[in-house]
């Protein structure tokens, strides 16, 4: 499982086509080599722009992110990742977006990531890394990273370090910010005067879905009480609407939205079924805030074999049975914690979440269909490195 897996999804989301979920590379080599397989693997398939300077002969080809860039995520993936979690370092690309994820929280603070200083919980790896020139282990990565992605005129990277599921996740959009069609579509969206910082978050939240406080303060370099009041404004203003509650807050698209997807979608941008303000993992996915299950989610639309491997009311499956069982229901199809819970017969899916589901994410046995925002009110699991248990499901 120490493997670097490069994975290509097609649309924005993890798992929106369950007849196409994504291709994927795995990287099994010596450490300096498979990051250069990893570098060399991202580069090729990033989409190009090219330019043609005055007085050249032959175009030149620049990659959607700058090389460095991510040169320095890869290695800062592999010197900070856990080894002792068995997940592979997942490096997917979206059609809007790249992630890096390693298992493993950072060690150094999130407020403090791009800050002087380096703490890493593999020192003999970073030695390494630092004598043969690749890493500088002085705490400088990130705000290369940022540096480089504003100089570029792209939207700054964001990076999100969670203690479960125990992972750190960097996230570089390909979206050039403020280009002309982004101001068009901010002029649909709303008349009111807006900062470059709000500006951001609306383009955020139109690429990814959503947007929390750690996620503003990434992209504009500000603070938790400036970002706290600018989205509290977005929503005042009907631009975002608020879910969640303490530091488990988020913001998604606001009733305005319909606005600016109406003009966006006139303008040939996006289509219908891909408006920014739903995230649905399939045709059977309620809306944002729905608690009831689709009538079609009950074990009498499980395929027969993953029916009768249901446990019976009143027993208890040991945890590896139980795990297996979990990883066969989501590679059936996407399924939220509820209907999980439903199927196997138990009233807290709070308690199936906290016992099973995010440490199974955690181990990379489950993934997220909007890993984004682990809280998202239509957040569903999919089995990444299962063959899905079609038969019968029809």
């Amino acid at each position: 499982m120490m493997r670097i897996d490069y994975i290509r999804v097609p649309g924005r989301q993890w798992v929106e086509d369950p007849n196409h979920r994504f291709d994927t590379l795995e990287i099994r080599a010596p450490m300096l080599t498979a990051i250069r397989r990893a570098e060399a693997a991202v580069r090729d398939e990033l989409m190009q722009s090219f330019s043609l300077p005055e007085g050249a002969l032959s175009r030149e080809d620049e990659p959607a992110l700058p090389l460095r860039v991510i040169r320095e995520a890869i290695v800062n993936a592999v010197m900070h990742r856990s080894y002792r979690i068995h997940g592979a370092i997942q490096i997917i690309r979206y059609a809007n977006r790249l992630e890096v994820r390693n298992p493993g929280h950072s060690i150094k603070a999130e407020e403090q990531l791009g800050e002087p200083g380096s703490e890493t919980r593999n020192p003999r790896i970073a030695a390494v890394l630092h004598e043969v020139n690749v890493a500088e282990t002085k705490g400088s990565g990130i705000r290369a990273m940022r540096e480089l992605m504003q100089a570029h005129d792209l939207l700054p990277p964001t990076f999100e370090s969670t203690r479960r599921p125990d992972q750190f996740v960097a996230t570089f959009l390909f979206h050039h910010f403020l280009v002309p069609e982004d101001l068009a579509w901010l002029r649909a969206l709303t008349s009111e005067a807006l900062s470059d910082e709000e500006a951001r978050a609306l383009v955020f939240v139109r690429e990814l879905g959503a947007i929390n406080n750690a996620a503003y303060r990434h992209i504009n370099r500000t603070d938790t009480l400036n970002a706290s009041v600018h989205l509290r404004r977005l929503r005042d203003l009907g631009l975002l609407s608020m879910k969640g509650s303490g530091n488990r807050t988020y913001y998604v698209a606001g009733p305005a939205y319909e606005r600016a997807a109406d003009f966006r979608q006139s303008q040939g941008q996006i289509p219908t079924s891909s408006s920014p303000d739903t995230h649905q993992a399939s045709a059977n996915t309620p809306q944002a805030g729905a608690n009831t299950l689709q009538p079609a989610i009950g074990p009498g639309a499980l395929p027969e074999a993953l029916r009768q491997r249901l446990p019976a009311p009143g027993t208890k499956p040991r945890r590896q049975a139980m795990q297996a069982l979990l990883v066969e229901l989501c590679a059936w199809k996407p399924l939220s914690a509820r209907e999980l819970a439903t199927l196997l017969g138990r009233q807290d899916h709070k308690h199936l979440v906290r016992e099973l589901l995010s440490p199974m994410v955690a181990e990379g046995l489950l993934a997220y269909t909007i890993p984004e925002m682990e809280n998202h009110p239509d957040q569903r699991y999919v089995a990444p490195n299962a063959r899905a248990t079609t038969e019968g499901s029809n």
